[in-house]
């Protein structure tokens, strides 16, 4: 169903929403009131910008556009417009509240489209439940959109209207309080059967309601396989079989079964699967206890469900159980699916959608569920492990990864089936786009994973014992990056794994630091290397035996691998002094920190150093920044250099100016091939009007993507700062300037950071 957590907000139940009614009214109040507004997305700050985007420039698009209606999607937000339609008859589980006051679940609505898959979206509330005003308002909406979706509207209504605008419409019309909700449970009935041993088409299924929710579930697991006969449908007035007079409608009768059931209790004797989109209540202990070995029960009435999972499970342990509240598990959750279902038609300027692309939605989010989920999103969830299982049969709502596995399969199916009016060719490239469009760190991530993935590399996990270290490890090797290297014992490392329900994949080494027979090898090398340093050899073997970054340094060091990721367990001063035992810095080089900073608006900003130097002095600041800007080429950015300070060009005076001053005179000298200046203030930096108006004189011709801080103090102060205050992402500190391949991790770093900084400890081990 659709987020039971809405239900409670509008109704107080904090034992689903966990908030108060104050904190929702609260929240919909402060500041600007609600939770939309429109933002500009071209710049409208001079007369020039005005003639352009309005009087006269505006005309010319609108004389191409009048040539060919198709230009609109070029030319206009058509293409990624989206109209939240509702008469407010339906509202949530409050029943006929009016248009008005469905107002606040329109936002809301538009709120997840723009979340969830970048859709923009206008909520318009339409103040009237006659069916043929309705269908005639919206028809008209077509030139402003580019698809329609239909919100609170209640049944038998909510068919026709639909019905009716999809015939007269040549944009996408979906009703998702229909098609969501069935599109998301048919997913979690997919994996049901596969856990179950079922074949969809022999499963039989009781739907309990036959409303607008329950219709569209029958239609569609019929269109997905299931035999008509094995569907049976029940409403208030008990089983809608065949010569039923009593309650009926053309919606029902199309779904009457031949059965001699007549009660829910019949109906479900020896059932495989239960949909429940009633009431409270409705199905008992006894109901369950009838139904066949390892029954699926969705149980999807809101705010409460026909019959709670602990109720399910004391008479059958061996049910599989999902509801519509958020906190149990498997959640059938709208949000699923509408945002990824639009974001596919839009994107290949579907004129409906149709079941093929249903189904393919289904198919997606079901796939996507049995694939290991990253540490991020477990953290999302209701339950204490999300793995797929009974208990996590449907995608949680906050996996990244839906945007990027549902919409292109949406888009393929609508392809395949005709519907769509702009074919997209390569659909690998454009689900990597859309994983870019919402996760920055994709973004920056992709030229390099592609490079690792075409000369793969062996990389060492020091700290292989960690769950979260192994499992970035399985997914450094099931990316394609190379061949990870887990450094601990064997039998701890076996357990772990299974105790996640993960299989080791193939290729994933195992080196225990004690009983390698390396060991002996290592000590004697590192120990000709620190001899002179006060080391004895007893010294050496004793580290390569029991520290387990010396040992994983030694491995990179002396080939056996070719680069290292470590620091998940220790801070990062003692896990690089560790590596900095083996590993020595680069000849001719300095060693620094350098953190990305990732937005969607602003684009990546490099920030060094954020590691090593707590205050630089002049040379040092100069070699960072031409090794920081060496790392941005690398990253795709021409480098524009800003050596930051609290004075911007001697105003005010100080000493930290003064050294940063020299840096700049020092690269004067060098002559280096990139942009730099200083010292100015972040704002200065960052800002080419602000610098046009009062320092015409900054080398600078764009914004600084490249800042040196001062001091060790003031890089943490905004690598640390920026991302809480944001939506901005970091990667880093990435350790550069060691003569081989080591990064260091935090150690609040996930899977997800852990397998990046891997990827790029890989990356920076191909040969040049």
């Amino acid at each position: 169903m659709d987020d039971a957590r809405k239900t409670a907000e509008a109704t107080g139940d904090t034992r689903t929403a966990r908030i108060t009614a104050e904190e929702a009214l609260a929240l919909h109040a402060e500041g600007r009131p609600g939770k939309l507004e429109i933002r500009l997305t071209k710049p409208l700050t001079t007369a020039r910008d005005l003639s352009l985007a309005y009087s006269p420039g505006v005309a010319e698009p609108c004389l191409h556009i009048h040539r060919d209606p198709a230009l609109a999607y070029d030319y206009t937000s058509k293409g990624n417009f989206v109209a939240v339609i509702s008469n407010g008859t339906a509202v949530l589980g409050l029943g006929n509240l009016g248009a008005l006051a469905s107002k606040p679940v329109m936002e809301g609505k538009a709120a997840l489209f723009k979340r969830f898959a970048d859709v923009d979206s206008m909520d318009l509330c339409v103040s009237t439940e006659d069916v043929d005003a309705f269908v005639n308002c919206v028809r008209y909406l077509g030139p402003s959109f580019g698809g329609i979706n239909l919100e609170d509207i209640k049944a038998p209504e909510c068919f026709v209207i639909e019905q009716r605008l999809r015939e007269i419409m040549d944009i996408p019309v979906f009703h998702d309080d229909q098609h969501g909700t069935a599109i998301v449970a048919a997913a979690g009935l997919i994996n049901a059967c596969h856990l179950t041993g079922r074949d969809l088409k022999t499963v039989k299924l009781v739907i309990n309601g036959a409303g607008a929710a329950a219709i569209a579930c029958a239609e569609l697991v019929k269109a997905m396989g299931i035999r008509p006969q094995n569907v049976i449908l029940a409403d208030t007035k008990g089983v809608i079989h065949r010569g039923r007079t009593d309650g009926m409608n053309q919606w029902k009768s199309a779904h009457a079964s031949d059965t001699p059931a007549r009660t829910l209790a019949q109906a479900m004797e020896g059932a495989d699967c239960f949909m429940g989109l009633s009431v409270k209540g409705a199905v008992t202990p006894e109901m369950v206890r009838s139904m066949a070995a390892h029954p699926i029960i969705f149980a999807m009435a809101n705010p409460d469900p026909e019959i709670t999972p602990d109720e399910a499970r004391a008479v059958r342990p061996d049910c599989i159980i999902a509801t519509g509240r958020s906190d149990y598990p498997n959640q059938v959750n709208n949000v699923l699916g509408f945002p990824f279902i639009f974001r596919g038609a839009l994107d290949v300027r579907a004129s409906t959608i149709n079941d093929a692309m249903k189904v393919a939605a289904a198919e997606a989010l079901a796939m996507l569920a049995r694939e290991d989920v990253p540490e991020e999103v477990a953290g999302a969830g209701a339950g204490s492990s999300l793995r797929f299982g009974p208990e996590y049969i449907i995608p949680n709502a906050f996996d990244p990864r839906l945007i990027s596995r549902v919409s292109p399969a949406v888009a393929k199916a609508a392809m395949d089936s005709g519907v769509a009016r702009r074919p997209i060719t390569d659909l690998h490239r454009y689900a990597r786009d859309l994983a870019h469009r919402l996760d920055a760190t994709a973004g920056a991530m992709e030229a390099i994973a592609e490079r690792v993935q075409a000369n793969p590399r062996k990389v060492v996990f020091a700290e292989g014992e960690e769950e979260k270290v192994i499992r970035a490890a399985i997914a450094f090797r099931n990316a394609g990056y190379g061949t990870p290297v887990l450094v601990g014992r064997e039998d701890r490392i076996n357990a772990t794994v299974a105790a996640l329900g993960i299989p080791l994949p193939d290729g994933i080494e195992i080196h225990n630091a004690r009983l390698s027979d390396r060991n002996r090898v290592y000590a004697e090398w590192l120990y000709a290397k620190r001899q002179r340093e006060g080391f004895l050899l007893r010294d050496c073997q004793r580290m390569v035996n029991q520290d387990r970054n010396v040992f994983a340094a030694c491995m990179v060091a002396m080939g056996d691998a070719d680069a290292m990721v470590t620091g998940s367990t220790r801070s990062y001063s003692s896990t690089l002094e560790g590596v900095r035992t083996v590993i020595d810095p680069a000849p001719d080089s300095v060693l620094f920190g350098l953190t990305l900073l990732l937005a969607r608006r602003s684009g990546t900003v490099l920030v060094a150093d954020t590691a090593i130097h707590e205050r630089p002095d002049a040379a040092t600041l100069a070699e960072i920044a031409v090794r920081a800007a060496a790392a941005a080429r690398r990253l795709g950015h021409e480098p524009r250099v800003a050596f930051l300070s609290f004075s911007t060009f001697g105003d005010p005076k100080g000493g930290i100016p003064g050294s940063v001053r020299e840096a700049v005179r020092l690269l004067d000298a060098r002559g280096v091939d990139f942009q730099y200046d200083g010292e100015m203030a972040a704002d200065v930096a960052l800002d080419p009007a602000l610098r046009a108006q009062v320092y015409p004189f900054c080398r600078l011709t764009g914004p600084a993507n490249v800042l040196v801080m001062p001091g060790l103090h003031a890089a943490h102060i905004l690598t640390k700062a920026v991302p809480r205050l944001t939506s901005a992402q970091t990667i880093g500190p990435l350790l550069m300037g060691l003569s081989a391949p080591v990064q260091i991790v935090g150690m609040e770093s996930g899977i997800t950071q852990i397998l990046d900084i891997a990827c790029l400890a890989a990356h920076a081990a191909i040969p040049r």
